[in-house]
């Protein structure tokens, strides 16, 4: 199957907050200090951090197209799952300065963009968010084709420490990529782990037991 995809963002990306037990909240623009939460220890303290993990995330997927034997554009507009997040929430001690959070967060990963000079954003809580954009995908070939989109989260908590400072303990999210993919109902995908996006859209688009919604085989 031949794919032309034309117009397609291949950058910027978000995540999904969950499992939080703080008290402020760094997301959609300043947050007020709860009485858990007091004024910023000093700076260039350790950081400490569990619960680590990067994983990708369906953000949207569209409806199943069906196309004939000389396939066609997709025309089904992408539906969001997921509003893409960059935020650090307190859940006691000190407020710590948010984007020295994130980088550290985002160092965790030596090959992620924070680690490499910032880019993307990714330590800007006011971030543009990616959005699902109409865009020109034709596919040459028949079948029943789902397009959908995902992005490259991490999650983490962590405790810091600075000087004399009560320790300060939170939880952070933040994103370095985001793409887009096309799947096709009856084809099972090859050398794809079970947390992946395409499984997820698949069976959202395709069914449960459609063969694109089963891990394939190298």
């Amino acid at each position: 199957m031949k794919i032309t995809r034309i117009g397609l963002t291949a950058c910027g990306v978000a995540a999904l907050l969950a499992g939080a037990v703080a008290c402020t909240d760094e997301g959609a623009g300043p947050a007020e200090p709860t009485a858990k939460v007091t004024a910023a220890p000093c700076a260039n303290g350790t950081y400490t951090w569990f619960n680590v993990d990067r994983r990708d995330v369906l953000t949207g997927v569209a409806a199943k197209q069906k196309l004939g034997k000389g396939g066609g554009t997709l025309t089904n507009r992408i539906a969001p799952l997921h509003t893409p997040l960059t935020a650090v929430t307190f859940a006691k001690g000190p407020r710590a300065d948010v984007k020295a959070t994130l980088l550290s967060l985002g160092a965790r990963f030596k090959d992620s963009d924070a680690a490499m000079g910032d880019a993307y954003d990714f330590a800007d809580v006011h971030r543009a968010l990616p959005k699902n954009e109409p865009n020109s995908t034709v596919v040459q070939g028949a079948g029943e084709i789902v397009e959908y989109t995902w992005v490259r989260e991490m999650t983490g908590d962590f405790r810091y420490t600075c000087g004399d400072a009560e320790p300060t303990t939170g939880r952070a999210i933040g994103w370095d990529t985001d793409g887009a993919g096309i799947l096709e109902c009856s084809t099972t995908v090859p050398k794809v782990g079970a947390r992946q996006p395409v499984l997820e859209a698949a069976r959202i688009a395709c069914g449960p037991d459609s063969p694109a919604a089963k891990p394939g085989k190298a």
